[in-house]
């Protein structure tokens, strides 16, 4: 099964909610590699790679993201595949 990458900005009230933690749980469960970390303007952003059908499930999660958030809006991209060990949460 080939893996594919792709960068998600998730937009809404997605910051101060657990949304990271949360992400990192999904993607643990999913078995999808890469990261995730806020940025300056209030949005998340979030790498992963796994197969289709695992980053199709996790995009459909990012959607709706953990109970306290409320997520608006989720610009997905591919990018170049990168080999990354596990799923972490990066620190700015």
């Amino acid at each position: 099964m080939s893996k594919n990458c792709i960068v998600c900005t998730i937009e809404g009230r997605v910051q101060g909610v657990w949304f990271r933690a949360a992400t990192k749980e999904k993607a643990d469960e999913l078995g999808i590699t890469g990261w995730v970390r806020n940025l300056e303007n209030g949005d998340v952003e979030t790498q992963a790679c796994g197969t289709e059908e695992q980053l199709s499930e996790f995009v459909a999660w990012l959607h709706k993201g953990p109970k306290a958030s409320k997520v608006e809006a989720v610009e997905i991209g591919d990018v170049p595949c990168e080999s990354f060990p596990d799923f972490r949460i990066l620190k700015k």
